[in-house]
């Protein structure tokens, strides 16, 4: 099962890396540039795991996490936390509203693919003890 990652941030750059290399693993990818617009691909294309930039324009990651944890309680979807905020507040308030990890920029590709790993085997195991 090809499992479809949602990658939300505001630097261009970011955005086609990672949507290059991820769907070279093997990902589906729908990207969006804001926090107004991931919500519009969270409803639109249902992704299984979202990778989250916390500084956007429009609607910052907080604000996203937040709906994500509260519109879509009936489906646990992995959200991964990749930002440049790396003080106590900002990494603890992502762990209170729910976040699943959080990597701080810059980091490897690595690291990014080895979070999107450990997400995608416990939906496994999730979906197979259903």
């Amino acid at each position: 099962m090809a499992y479809k990652l949602l990658v939300v941030d505001d630097e261009r750059d970011i955005v086609e890396v990672l949507q290059d290399k991820l769907t070279r693993e093997g990902f589906e990818v729908v990207t969006a540039s804001d926090g107004k617009m991931a919500l519009v691909r969270l409803e639109n294309d249902n992704p299984d795991i979202v990778l989250l930039d916390l500084v956007m324009p429009e609607m910052n990651g907080f604000e996203v996490l937040r709906e994500v944890r509260t519109k879509y309680r009936e489906k646990w979807r992995p959200v991964i936390i990749i930002s440049s905020k790396n003080e106590f507040e900002s990494v603890a308030g992502c762990y209170d509203l729910e976040a699943d990890l959080y990597l701080t920029k810059p980091c490897s590709f690595y690291d990014i693919l080895a979070g999107i790993k450990k997400m995608t085997d416990i939906l496994s195991i999730r979906e197979n003890n259903k």
